[in-house]
Formats: structure tokens, sequence, C-alpha cells
């Protein structure tokens, strides 16, 4: 893995900034404007509980970089691979690689999908990466994915845990690395 180096004193964190998302749509969309600013060797790593919207999240990052088939949780395969598809004027931008770090017992798991060999020309998303995935790039946003059990919905009637597409979320975006030193996200997502 090209990951971090010995120290983490070359390491610099440039920003953080935190929004509420009210629904499902509001985090795809926020997935759609990051995607806006990813680039092939881009690493982004989320971490949240089940139904935070992470993959949410990963579905408006793929729509906006134009990927190829459907983007869903990879749970039971752990990575999956969406190539970029030709746009209206003939360009294409990066692939999508969608990991689900969640059954994976360690680095050497993580090494083992080979992430190296594609993250130079995709963006690569981790979900419950946390903890392994920054051995990957010096360069990532981190991004944290919180939705409170019994949060609000917009149907009263129908409990949180019946409806995955409602409640408020909280995102919590950290830039990390010099790649991001100069990018106002705080502008960017306003």
């Amino acid at each position: 893995m090209s990951g971090a180096t010995g120290g983490q004193s070359d390491i610099t964190t440039s920003e953080v900034v935190t929004l509420e998302l009210p629904d499902a749509e509001s985090t795809r969309a926020l997935g759609a404007t990051l995607a806006g600013e990813l680039r092939a060797g881009d690493l982004v790593i989320l971490t949240g509980d089940l139904g935070a919207g992470k993959t949410t999240l990963t579905q408006g990052i793929g729509a906006t970089l134009h990927v190829r088939g459907q983007v869903a949780s990879p749970t039971f395969i752990v990575a999956r691979e969406h190539p970029p598809l030709p746009r209206a004027d003939g360009t294409s931008g990066p692939g999508l690689v969608h990991v689900d770090a969640y059954r994976l017992g360690g680095l050497s798991e993580l090494d083992a999908l080979d992430l190296d060999s594609s993250l130079a020309d995709t963006v690569t998303v981790v979900e419950w990466g946390r903890g392994l995935a920054e051995a990957l790039a010096d360069d990532r946003l981190e991004i944290d994915l919180e939705r409170p059990r019994g949060a609000p919905l917009f149907d009263p009637g129908v409990a949180a845990e019946e409806d995955p597409e409602a409640g408020t979320r909280k995102a919590t975006i950290r830039a990390v690395g010099q790649r991001w030193a100069g990018v106002d996200l705080g502008a960017l997502l306003s």
C-alpha cells in the first residue's frame, strides 16, 4: 500500500465542515457536490452506523461521476468497481471503487483487495474504513455520518428503523493532506 509515512507530522488536516442533512436526497446531493471536486486518485473514508447514509452518499458521488452500474452497498461482495461511462461531450471522468470494510479482519485483508492497483485511476470510497483505510493514502476526505436513533421523521407515524430514507443526518467532513490544503469545503458545500 502507498500508505501514510512513518509519522503523521507531514499530514495536515486542512478543514472540518459539519452539515445537517434533512433526508436521504440531501445526502445524495452532498455526494454529488463532493464528486464535483473529486478526481482520480482521491480516497473518501465513510464512517457511520447502519442506516447513516454511507451508501446513499456514495450513490450521489457515482451519479455525478457518471459511472456504470447501480451503486449499491457492497456488503457481501466487499468491493465493487464502477467504470466511467462516456459523457455527452465524449469525455469520461474517473471510475469509482466502492468498498465495504465492515467484514475485513484487518489491514492484510484490505491489502488483499489490491486497491493500490486502481487507486490512481479511480475515486475510491471505503465504507466502515476508519482505522483501516487511512493506510491507502496520505490525502483523503474522512466523512462521519450520524443519524440519531428515533430521529424525527417526515411521517410521524413511521419509526426511524422502518424507513431508512427518513430522518435527519449529520455529516462531518474532514479534509486530510496536501491535496485538500487549498480547497475551501465550506464554500463548496454552502
